[in-house]
């Protein structure tokens, strides 16, 4: 049975069976049995390699750790909103730190840059995921929107369909028109850099 843990380009937790290419955790979000009892435990939401050190993380959602997350790729992990570990990703951590003194000059260090990204993901007042209006047209490879209620890639001039397994359906990418952008601002910006990480930027399927 395949657990709750992993996560859409929305930031939703959820049960499927297909792998993902990238692995992370926003804390411990499930109780002894295993079930998810919230969506995230603090502001630090990571993602990492799924291999470093020969390390195993088995059995996985061990009672009182942290949740093991899986991400289809690199660019879902952002539009999620999660940033490189600096552990196991200690080169793109280094990379997304002077990127960031580009984009932030008055912020600096890990707890800084974690708490601007829970604000452009997280509505202080509702809870809630926040999305923001943006030009289809400006965004980045890479970026997130929302179309028809469920994420789309930005990739060249096309818009490819997100599922847990790979990219599916794929339609133009419309122009002089507006859209809700899913990744959070910040890091929209961190692609415009020409992100090129660690981890698979993109699954296969997208290509």
């Amino acid at each position: 049975m395949a657990r709750r843990n992993r996560v859409t380009p929305v930031g939703e937790l959820i049960a499927d069976s297909a792998r993902g290419l990238v692995y992370g955790n926003r804390g411990c979000l499930h109780d002894r049995h295993g079930r998810i009892r919230r969506p995230y435990d603090g502001k630090r939401w990571i993602a990492c390699r799924l291999q470093f050190r020969g390390w195993h993380r088995q059995p996985l959602m061990t009672p009182g750790r942290f949740t093991e997350l899986f991400f289809l790729d690199e660019v879902t992990a952002l539009a999620a909103g999660h940033r490189p570990c600096a552990l196991c990703r200690r080169e793109d951590y280094r990379r997304l730190m002077a990127i960031w003194s580009d984009l932030h000059p008055d912020q600096t260090g890990a707890d800084a840059i974690d708490a601007q990204l829970h604000d452009e993901r997280i509505s202080a007042t509702t809870r809630e995921r926040r999305y923001r209006q943006a030009p289809l047209d400006e965004l980045p490879d890479g970026a997130f929107v929302l179309c028809d209620g469920t994420p789309w890639l930005v990739l060249g001039a096309e818009l490819l369909s997100w599922t847990p397994a790979g990219y599916l359906a794929r339609r133009a990418r419309p122009v002089r028109q507006r859209a809700l952008l899913i990744t959070p601002p910040s890091l929209v910006a961190v692609l415009r850099y020409g992100w090129r990480p660690l981890v698979p930027l993109l699954h296969p399927s997208a290509s």
